[in-house]
């Protein structure tokens, strides 16, 4: 038997030929994944505009040329995008989730949308990691009733706002003929939470969204407006 190294130059030839082949094969379906998924993430939000609102929602939390936002429970950029503009590029949007896949959707959208002043930060279950007395507004939509000890949370976020900064919540109010109302939480208890911290409300709208939902009832969203004295 011959051990000739050149006769095995071909079988070789042919494994490098498909070990490249396989890793091109993986590499093109996922970047057609990830351009699909900020594809669907457009499409998705295009509908979200149409009842969530965002406008006012923006109107809320009052900002200003050059003033730092939080969206707290930023998830793949929905409202963070969308804070953007209006504190302009001297201002910050703090984007916080403990979600390192969503939050790298929104840094790679902010990226491909010149958002430089979109900042994403990976908090902690109990530790949002916000910096201390230099946050103008903060904005939790759909995100409250995740919160494991909101108490904690809110005091993170008290000692994270300058005097007269504002809070924003939005969530959803819970359906009666529901059992399971873990994605939901009553305003009443949210604005108890807001208060112990000392926040003062300005404002609460119990109806902010009510639309319909294929025959199951309504889906009711209030909206909380509070500031720190």
């Amino acid at each position: 038997m011959s051990n000739d190294p050149s006769n095995r130059r071909p079988v070789f030839r042919i494994v490098l030929f498909l070990v490249c082949a396989i890793l091109v094969f993986l590499a093109l379906n996922t970047l057609y994944s990830f351009t699909n998924t900020l594809h669907q993430l457009d499409v998705i939000e295009l509908d979200r505009d149409q009842w969530q609102r965002p406008s006012d929602v923006l109107r809320a939390l009052d900002l200003r040329e050059g003033n730092t936002v939080v969206d707290l429970g930023a998830g793949s950029g929905y409202f963070a995008l969308k804070l953007s503009p209006a504190v302009g590029k001297g201002g910050r949007v703090l984007a916080v989730d403990l979600r390192k896949l969503s939050l790298f959707f929104l840094w790679t959208r902010a990226l491909l949308g010149g958002r430089r002043n979109v900042h994403v930060m990976i908090g902690e279950e109990d530790n949002p990691r916000l910096p201390t007395g230099s946050v103008d507004a903060v904005l939790i939509c759909n995100t409250y009733h995740e919160f494991s000890h909101p108490e904690v949370i809110l005091k993170d976020v008290y000692q994270s706002l300058h005097g007269g900064g504002r809070l924003v919540v939005v969530d959803r109010t819970p359906r009666p003929t529901e059992t399971d109302n873990s994605h939901e939480v009553p305003r009443s208890v949210v604005e108890g939470n807001l208060r112990e911290t000392g926040f003062e409300i300005v404002s609460q709208d119990d109806h902010f969204i009510d639309r319909p939902v294929n025959g199951q009832g309504n889906d009711l969203w209030w909206l909380l407006i509070a500031r720190k004295p």
